[in-house]
């Protein structure tokens, strides 16, 4: 929907209320007078900024770089399309003429090479040829076995980049380019300096015109768009537009505090919402590239999930905090280190876990072959254990390896069944269960053949075909332990239960399901 822009222009204006006007109209005339001009004179100056930046981008322009990239990919040429009544002897023809031409050389099913060029930005950090910019700028040409990147330079100069490493988690890519002198590199600001206000310049190729710049301010900080378990964008409302992606945005000291990376619009154009990976984050990403040409994230070995409001009672918290541990992989460093499903970590390494995004942030940031101490919660005490960090990258082998296991095979096991227990119709599991639900040999516990419609269960989006391992945090084999375990917990006054679920591939997660009748 277009917004008035008259309605955006009164908005911003500084607004004088009538009672001020009163109380002003008492003053000697001349004060009147002098502080009416003051106040004309001061409210432009506040809503301008900065007088002019013009130095400052000029200075910065060399260091800012155009990305083009190229591949070749096939491309079909499509049949002409053409309506014939229903029957018609042309329609025949015309399949058989198409049939006869498409070897090749006609105009039916054939195939032809093509060359698919795109465009971004980038920034110089190393006078011998170090560039940044996104991963998703040079992806496919570099995946592409004759995939070019080339780098435009400000004066007219075009080199050809190799890629010296890239990271799709956080969309960080490192080039290399040999330059014939050294070229004007730019520095890293601190970007956990900036407040939601702050002036910052975006330089880049927006569009294919290059070397444009455009000015806004902080408008948040740490914004999760779902791009990434990392996310902690900066957002601005500087204008970020297609070809955008992979340059800086800059301080007024002329300091790269971010790279732009993403907007948020339905026309692909920008609508003064834009995000840039934070330089706090990207140093250490880069840093690694360099010397690895990958990267060396810590790794500590749980699936975890966000502690909701309705979990705290159960878990014995205050407040929703910490990362649960809905998973514990098998021979990780938690699993050496004693951590077990259930727990809550609450702080890592001596700083406090809020959110489940901040536990992901700080092992990743932390060096591997560390030996760091974990507090968590488990079943309402503070236990500490210590923990010495693997390498993500190797325990995401391990992650795939263990996804891929075999599901087919069943094992005995009594039909007992336990009937609307919670909206719930329990089963504990046979080899008729396994195969039907497709449950994988790994997984034991009490089977869910059904949820009724409308119970609380079923708004938990709780499934048939799903595992109950733990009842309240007590291990339950059988429908009629689950039962027992659910009436304990009624006993001691507890609003809701707290289930952990496996579904057929063996993920697990934590649920809770109200007690109370609905």
């Amino acid at each position: 929907m277009m917004m008035n822009p008259l309605s955006i222009s009164f908005a911003a204006q500084p607004r004088y209320g009538a009672a001020k006007t009163v109380r002003q109209a008492v003053f000697p005339v001349a004060a009147f007078i002098a502080a009416t001009m003051a106040l004309i004179l001061a409210a432009p100056a506040r809503a301008q900024g900065p007088a002019s930046l013009a130095d400052l981008a000029e200075r910065l322009q060399p260091s800012v770089v155009n990305i083009s990239t190229s591949k070749t990919v096939l491309a079909s040429r499509s049949a002409p399309q053409f309506n014939f009544p229903p029957g018609s002897r042309l329609r025949d023809l015309f399949d058989e003429f198409l049939k006869n031409r498409g070897n090749g050389n006609g105009i039916g099913g054939e195939q032809r090479r093509r060359r698919v060029r795109s465009l971004g930005s980038g920034f110089v950090i190393d006078s011998a040829g170090i560039i940044i910019t996104n991963n998703h700028v040079i992806a496919d040409a570099a995946d592409a076995k004759d995939g070019e990147i080339l780098v435009l330079f400000n004066d007219g100069t075009k080199l050809k980049a190799d890629v010296v490493g890239r990271d799709k988690k956080t969309d960080i890519a490192v080039l290399k380019v040999k330059p014939e002198k050294p070229l004007k590199a730019v520095p890293f600001g601190d970007s956990n300096k900036l407040r939601v206000g702050d002036w910052v310049m975006a330089i880049g190729n927006p569009f294919g015109f290059g070397g444009s710049v455009s000015v806004g301010v902080v408008s948040a900080r740490n914004r999760d768009i779902n791009f990434g378990p990392y996310d902690n964008f900066i957002q601005t409302d500087a204008a970020i537009n297609k070809g955008n992606s992979g340059g800086p945005l800059f301080n007024m000291a002329g300091e790269v505090v971010g790279i732009n990376s993403a907007i948020i619009s339905q026309s692909g154009q920008s609508v003064g919402v834009g995000f840039s990976i934070p330089a706090s984050t990207a140093v250490g990403v880069i840093s690694q590239l360099r010397e690895f040409g990958t990267t060396r994230r810590g790794w500590l070995g749980v699936r975890i999930q966000t502690v909701t409001e309705e979990m705290t009672e159960t878990l014995g918290l205050d407040e929703p905090r910490g990362a649960l541990v809905s998973d514990v992989v098998e021979d990780a460093p938690s699993a050496r280190a004693g951590i077990k499903t259930g727990d809550v970590i609450i702080r890592f390494d001596g700083r406090d876990i809020k959110k489940v995004r901040d536990l992901q942030r700080i092992v990743a940031d932390t060096k591997v072959g560390k030996n760091v101490k974990v507090v968590v919660l488990r079943k309402r005490k503070e236990l500490s254990v210590d923990v010495t960090l693997g390498r993500l990258e190797d325990g995401e082998k391990k992650l795939a390896a263990r996804v891929a296991g075999d599901d087919q095979k069943g094992e005995t096991g009594n039909a007992n069944v336990e009937r609307n227990l919670l909206g719930l119709t329990l089963s504990k599991i046979s080899p008729d269960l396994r195969t039907k639900f497709k449950i994988s040999k790994k997984v034991d516990g009490v089977v869910i053949t059904k949820v009724e419609a409308d119970s609380l269960a079923a708004e938990r989006r709780i499934r048939a075909g799903e595992v109950i391992l733990e009842v309240g945090q007590e291990k339950v084999s059988d429908p009629q332990q689950v039962s027992r375990e659910v009436r304990k917990i009624r006993k001691q006054g507890l609003k809701s239960v707290l289930l952990l679920l496996s579904n057929r591939a063996g993920d697990l997660r934590f649920e809770t399901i109200s007690l109370k009748k609905k």
